[in-house]
């Protein structure tokens, strides 16, 4: 495993670090200590030519200034906070709304804004960057003084591990994600629509006014949104549902139905031959697929197209705290939340 790092730049009046972790089979992760942020996934496809495989700005003040998610830790809470409140232990709390009086991704300086700290670990099998950050009291409405621990491992077996750590000293809701964007042509201005998804699930979250849950859990059987046993994206956009007409394809929470020892999601792009594993502890994984084209930022200087990449944003459902049977999101001072997500890469011939 090799590991180097470089200053990027600053924000907030701190240096920005991005560290690379590379093993030997030609896999490279590169992350950024502004967001906590994977800004490169470098991976070769079945004829051996490497490309980024993720969605990525083109340079560290794009991340600052158009704020995309892509490749950030989300955070306190992932997905949309239906109009920034909640109750909690009897007491109501008002968040920072910051999409159409609601509150999205943690609010207007959530998580992916901080500049977080890093060490690295590394031995012959494995190579980690570990990022620390404080959320505190009060930011973006949440209670609690909020420790997190994020960290990334790649592996020589080729597996980028996402876990997650974290305490307060109030009782607050924690319900993080990584906004990873995947396009595994390698070619961002080739659409995902030819990817190949299988999904071990049986049903998704009804999306209703300002792309909220209604708190309604959908059978996906007979849907677009039956994945059980693979199938294209295009299906989605081909809008022939209601839910992928409301939003142009899919931006839902597909609930998770674990099978021990198989993944939960595989994503393949046939013509690359690469393939990418999920595993997961999560309840959900939010899968969006870039559902508009941009001209305001750019990835590589180009535009960036609609559908230029899928996102397998794995954690509890949105919501939770205003939808009944959603889960429980709520993090105690005398708890530790803790979670993992692991993506496998793959090259099939």
């Amino acid at each position: 495993m090799k590991v180097s790092e470089v200053i990027i730049g600053q924000a907030h009046g701190k240096n920005v670090v991005a560290y690379t972790l590379t093993n030997p089979n030609g896999i490279s992760l590169t992350a950024m200590t502004y967001g906590a942020t994977i800004t490169e996934l470098l991976m070769p496809d079945k004829n051996g030519k490497t490309e980024n495989v993720i969605l990525a700005m083109d340079s560290l003040d794009d991340y600052v200034t158009h704020r995309p998610y892509y490749g950030a830790t989300i955070g306190r809470i992932a997905g949309r906070i239906t109009k920034g409140t909640f109750d909690l232990d009897g007491i109501a709390h008002q968040l920072v709304v910051n999409e159409g009086g609601n509150q999205l991704h943690g609010g207007p300086t959530g998580l992916d804004t901080h500049v977080w700290d890093a060490e690295i670990q590394a031995s012959a099998d494995e190579a980690s960057i570990h990022f620390t950050t404080t959320d505190a009291d009060g930011a973006n409405g949440y209670p609690g003084t909020l420790s997190v621990t994020v960290s990334y491992t790649l592996t020589a077996d080729s597996e980028w591990k996402v876990t997650y750590r974290a305490t307060t000293d109030q009782a607050t809701l924690f319900n993080p994600t990584n906004h990873v964007y995947f396009n595994l042509s390698g070619d961002i201005n080739k659409p995902i629509l030819q990817h190949d998804l299988q999904l071990n699930s049986a049903a998704f979250a009804e999306l209703g006014e300002g792309n909220l849950p209604t708190g309604a859990l959908l059978p996906a059987e007979g849907t677009p949104f039956d994945f059980h046993n693979g199938g294209k994206l295009a299906v989605a956009a081909e809008q022939s549902h209601p839910q992928t007409q409301k939003v142009a394809g899919f931006d839902h929470p597909f609930l998770l139905q674990h099978d021990d020892g198989n993944p939960d999601a595989i994503l393949s792009d046939a013509e690359s031959g690469r393939t990418v594993k999920m595993y997961t502890d999560q309840d959900c994984v939010v899968i969006y697929m870039h559902n508009a084209a941009i001209d305001k930022h750019t990835i590589a200087g180009s535009p960036v197209i609609q559908y230029a990449g899928i996102t397998l944003e794995t954690q509890a459902l949105p919501d939770a705290i205003n939808q009944e049977g959603f889960g429980d999101i709520t993090l105690r001072p005398d708890e530790v939340y803790s979670a993992k997500t692991i993506y496998k890469f793959e090259i099939q011939d």
